[in-house]
């Protein structure tokens, strides 16, 4: 999977921001990165902590840029178009002190063109990472959230690997109908990004009407809703999980379903079953998990888990640039 996207950058290479500079984790993966041509590193922070944390830990980061938020020569320029997409929310002293931190900093940078995307979340929580990228990037033409989706990748049997994906895992507490619908629509965009042909299952309890229920209802009802939105996506719903993967037992609960027994992408009616989900796949079921994508936004903004490594930030900074 990796090597595809790689491939694609190589062809049209990027810029990302990291917004912890000087943290070990970010300065590995950049020292990485840098060893390519593909993704260029932007580090936030002072230059010369930047630089004596990278030599402390033994890290290679010639050819990063490093930009200090307290001499950037375009800060005035920044703030005042931070004003404007505030839009009176937010005054120009108060603009000013958010933009002194990595977070809001970083994601200014994508929105003036500086860099294409961003990777956050090595130290900021992620509502850290969210609130500037919905405030300043906001979300595309068209859609009312932001959501996310995993990337779980395995070797298959036949040599190629295993990739589905899962949504919304990590965003959204409690999804409604229509956001269950831009939900299914934004993550099987994403799993076609990394070769997925997205046949998409609305998981529920019941199997097309098998069980009934309040979230049930709200399944079936966002499954229909998406296939309208979207009549060539192969869809189906509401499947209970073993129905969307196991062909005999489609062959008896749905036998006219043309996604239940071969659904590769996942869509949960709540967190709880999301996060739940690809966790269990992740330790019993032997998938890598990559994530969470964050979907929906105008430009690709991705938030880092805080226990992260150094391999982990690598693959997200590839995954976050070949988003944009």
């Amino acid at each position: 999977m990796f090597k595809k996207l790689i491939q694609k950058l190589k062809e049209n290479p990027r810029t990302i921001v990291f917004t912890e500079g000087t943290d070990a984790r970010i300065l590995e993966a950049s020292s990485r990165l840098l060893a390519g041509t593909f993704l260029k590193p932007i580090l936030i922070g002072n230059e010369e902590a930047v630089r004596a944390a990278a030599e402390e830990a033994g890290y290679n980061i010639n050819g990063a840029e490093i930009i200090d938020p307290k001499n950037y020569d375009r800060m005035d320029e920044m703030v005042a178009q931070m004003v404007e997409l505030r839009k009176g929310k937010m005054t120009e002293e108060q603009c000013r002190e958010a933009l002194s931190h990595g977070n809001y900093f970083g994601t200014m940078l994508v929105k003036m063109g500086v860099a294409d995307c961003l990777l956050g979340g090595a130290t900021y929580s992620t509502a850290d990472t969210v609130r500037p990228a919905l405030q300043l990037i906001k979300t595309k033409p068209g859609n009312k959230i932001v959501s996310s989706c995993f990337i779980l990748v395995r070797p298959a049997a036949t040599g190629d690997n295993e990739v589905l994906a899962m949504g919304d895992c990590a965003i959204n507490i409690k999804p409604t109908e229509d956001d269950l619908v831009e939900i299914a629509l934004e993550t099987a965009d994403c799993a076609k990004i990394f070769g997925i042909d997205p046949k998409v299952a609305f998981l529920s309890y019941s199997t097309l009407g098998s069980g009934k229920g309040e979230d049930v209802d709200k399944m079936r009802n966002a499954c229909a809703k998406t296939k309208a939105a979207n009549p060539d996506l192969a869809i189906d719903g509401e499947l209970q999980f073993d129905a969307a993967v196991s062909p005999r037992v489609a062959q008896t609960k749905c036998p006219d379903s043309k996604v239940a027994g071969h659904a590769n992408t996942f869509i949960f009616p709540d967190i709880n079953a999301g996060n739940i989900g690809y966790k269990i796949a992740q330790r019993l079921g032997g998938f890598d998990a990559y994530g969470p994508v964050l979907l929906g936004l105008n430009a690709p903004i991705n938030d880092l888990s805080r226990g992260c490594n150094a391999l982990e930030v690598y693959s997200m900074a590839i995954i976050t640039a070949a988003l944009s």
